[in-house]
C-alpha cells in the first residue's frame, strides 16, 4: 500500500517541509560519496546505536566523532538505500505540508524532531544491548502520520495497491489509510524477529504514538482536530 498523492491543499507553501526533503536528500548524496567503506563509517558514527547511547559499549576513537546523545538526531538525516530515501521523502512529501500548515514552521520543526527522538528510545529501549545502527528519517516522519490522522481524517489519499502483477490505485479516508499503515508495522513488529537488523518497526509505532499525543499541543489554537472540511 504505497500513498501517492492526497486530496488536501495547502494554502501556504510548505517551506519546512521543503527544506526536510532537500537536507535529508543531500545528506543521502553525501553518504553515496564516501563509497561504501567510508558510508559504512558514517553510519556506525552518525546512526543511533543502543549500546552506546546507554553506556554499554563505546564506538573507536575514530568513530566517536560526535556525543553519543547527538546521534538521536543526526540518525533521522541517515538512510541505507535509494528505497529507504525515496519512501520516506515520499510519505513526508504528502503528509508533512497540511501537518506543517496546522502548526507553523518552526513548531512542525520541533515536532517533528521530538517524534524522532521518541522513536529512537522505542525502538532502543526494550534492546540496549543492540550494536545495530539506527538510521532514517521513518520514526519522526511516524508522528507526522500521528498527527495527520487526527488532523484530518476525512481526506482523501489516492494509494496504490500492488496485487500480483497488477496494480490498482483507489482513493481512502485518511483515517482507512494511516490506521491499516499502524496496523501493519504493528503485526511486522511482533513478528520480526528480536535482535536482528531490518526494519525499525518499533520505531514507526513509538513515532505514530508520540504523533497522536503532541499534535494538540503543537497545533495553531485556530486549527481543529478531526477536521470536519475534509467530507
Amino acid at each position: 500500500m504505497i500513498p501517492l498523492s492526497d486530496d488536501n491543499p495547502t494554502k501556504t507553501r510548505p517551506l519546512m517541509t521543503m527544506a526536510l526533503i532537500t537536507v535529508i536528500t543531500l545528506v543521502f548524496l553525501w553518504q553515496l560519496s564516501l563509497g561504501e567503506p567510508g558510508g559504512q563509517a558514517a553510519v556506525y558514527a552518525l546512526g543511533l546505536i543502543p549500546s552506546v547511547i546507554f553506556g554499554l559499549h563505546e564506538l573507536p576513537p575514530a568513530l566517536a566523532i560526535l556525543p553519543a546523545s547527538t546521534t538521536i538526531v543526526t540518525s533521522m538525516f541517515l538512510h541505507g538505500g535509494w528505497m529507504h530515501l525515496i519512501g520516506n521523502m515520499l510519505f513526508l512529501w504528502i503528509f508533512g505540508d497540511n501537518v506543517e500548515e496546522a502548526m507553523g514552521r518552526a513548531k512542525f520543526l520541533g515536532f517533528y524532531l521530538l517524534c524522532g527522538v521518541a522513536a529512537a528510545f522505542a525502538q532502543a529501549l526494550p534492546d540496549p544491548h543492540s550494536t545495530i545502527p539506527m538510521i532514517g528519517a521513518s520514526g519522526a516522519i511516524s508522528g507526522v502520520l500521528g498527527a495527520y490522522l487526527l488532523l484530518f481524517p476525512r481526506a482523501r489519499v489516492l494509494v496504490l495497491i500492488p496485487i500480483g502483477f497488477f496494480l490498482y490505485t483507489v482513493r481512502w479516508p485518511a483515517s482507512v489509510v494511516l490506521i491499516a499503515w499502524f496496523a501493519i508495522q504493528f503485526l511486522s513488529s511482533a513478528v520480526a524477529a528480536a535482535g536482528e537488523g531490518g526494519v525499525a518497526f518499533r520505531a514507526h509505532l513509538g513515532g505514530f504514538i508520540a504523533g497522536l499525543v503532541l499534535v494538540a499541543l503543537f497545533k495553531k489554537p485556530d486549527v481543529r482536530l478531526f477536521n470536519p472540511l475534509q467530507d
